[in-house]
């Protein structure tokens, strides 16, 4: 038995049994892997108190990808006292970093092997930082996950003076790049690579003009931005500002701070609707995945959340608004240049991956904003049949091939795969 494994027992134990009553025995096998994957293999207790949360098969931690890999244990955790623990000393983790690079989206676990991560990039260096892809998604997801915390399980005590400050944080470094050209100091370069594992422009990325919506480098997938005004991403952070006004109000008392983040939100959701949508002559109204304010637009999907397809998830709209449903049906489509089909799968890939490459995440978060009983069932069959005989979740794979595929260790996906599973058996997400 694992260190935690005796934490989630029952809760296995109960959707398996839920599974079989359903008549889908060939999920529970990847259910009893998936499930438990981030608890047993990616997490370890600090002796600072707090928990270090690895992706995977890479030792550093996302702010991204450690919010989506506990987000499933919420519901266990209100009644469990020691995985609610965990998961806060995850969130107290969040305190610790975010003073140190706001601009990071990956983290070291200490400080003392400076040739840890991308040390040889130009920007600016700490040894606790892994990688400094600026995305706004990182930011985002401190807010998310705390959010549903309180919200799921209760708990305030994250709510300490340091969370507060990494709020504020957040406000700064968001209303700074509201003004990239003219205010940021923030620039990025690595050498020897692809021109989408950099930025260009030495560094500062592609131009761009004033919108009200707040300058991202780079997309969930760590690629760079083609359009710096990453529209799922500006979502996101509408909607996560509103959570962090709640909080401000409720939790500590000040109006001021609560204003300052209903001000950026309305300014950011303005640039969405001025900016972000355009008329596609199959589709209609559709948004656009990346724009820069001059007129540019990136018409596309990628697999990582948050995308184009996971609006309704991430909280912006539901899933029955207009052009929602237009833009659903566009990245569906070959117009999508990152849709794939083939003899085993079909769905959203990333050009972060070979072509024809689809990502289990992207068919999850497809599956978790769709209301249709046989749209889901379809993308439950395509994972069953997709996994090469490992029982996890990966990174992608081939749609004609599933034993070509990348990332055998991917907790991320695993735990989202998770959240699929719940919620098609009928269980609280």
């Amino acid at each position: 038995m694992s260190q935690f494994e005796h934490i989630l027992k029952d809760q296995i134990e109960k959707v398996c049994n839920k599974l079989h009553e359903m008549g889908r025995e060939d999920l529970i096998p990847l259910f009893k892997n998936c499930y438990p994957n981030t608890l047993e293999t990616t997490t370890k207790i600090l002796d600072d108190g707090s928990a270090f949360v690895i992706t995977g098969d890479i030792h550093a931690m996302w702010l991204r990808d450690s919010a989506a890999q506990v987000h499933h244990y919420l519901p266990v955790a209100r009644e469990n006292e020691e995985l609610a623990d965990i998961i806060e000393k995850m969130i107290n983790r969040y305190s610790i970093y975010l003073p140190m690079d706001p601009y990071a989206n990956a983290f070291n676990e200490n400080g003392d092997d400076p040739l840890r991560g991308h040390y040889k990039d130009e920007t600016f260096r700490s040894p606790f930082v892994w990688e400094r892809k600026y995305e706004i998604d990182s930011l985002c997801s401190v807010l998310f996950i705390a959010y549903k915390f309180w919200k799921k399980v209760g708990r305030t005590s994250i709510f300490t003076p340091e969370f507060k400050r990494s709020i504020e944080l957040i406000l700064d470094v968001w209303e700074t790049e509201q003004y990239h050209a003219e205010k940021s100091e923030y620039f990025f370069r690595r050498h020897d690579v692809p021109e989408i594992d950099t930025l260009r422009n030495d560094g500062k990325g592609h131009p761009v003009g004033y919108t009200g919506m707040t300058w991202s480098g780079f997309r969930p997938s760590d690629d760079s931005c083609q359009y710096n005004y990453l529209i799922p991403s500006e979502m996101y952070a509408v909607v996560t500002l509103g959570y962090a006004a709640e909080i401000a109000v409720e939790m500590y008392r000040d109006e001021a701070l609560a204003e300052r983040c209903k001000k950026l939100a309305a300014e950011i959701d303005e640039g969405i609707k001025k900016f972000g949508i355009v008329e596609d002559p199959d589709f209609g109204k559709i948004y656009a995945y990346e724009t820069d304010g001059l007129g540019n637009y990136n018409l596309m999907d990628d697999a990582n959340v948050p995308s184009l397809m996971s609006i309704p998830y991430l909280g912006y709209c539901d899933n029955s608004d207009p052009i929602y449903q237009n833009t659903r049906r566009f990245i569906l489509s070959k117009k999508n240049p990152y849709y794939f089909e083939g003899k085993v799968l079909k769905g959203i890939g990333s050009p972060h991956t070979p072509e024809n490459r689809v990502w289990p995440i992207a068919l999850v978060m497809q599956g978790l904003t769709s209301d249709n009983k046989e749209e889901v069932e379809d993308i439950l069959d395509m994972l069953v049949n997709s996994h090469a005989g490992t029982y996890f979740m990966h990174e992608s794979i081939d749609v004609d091939e599933p034993e070509k595929f990348s990332r055998t260790w991917f907790a991320w996906a695993n735990s989202i795969f998770s959240e699929l599973i719940l919620k098609y058996a009928g269980f609280e997400i």
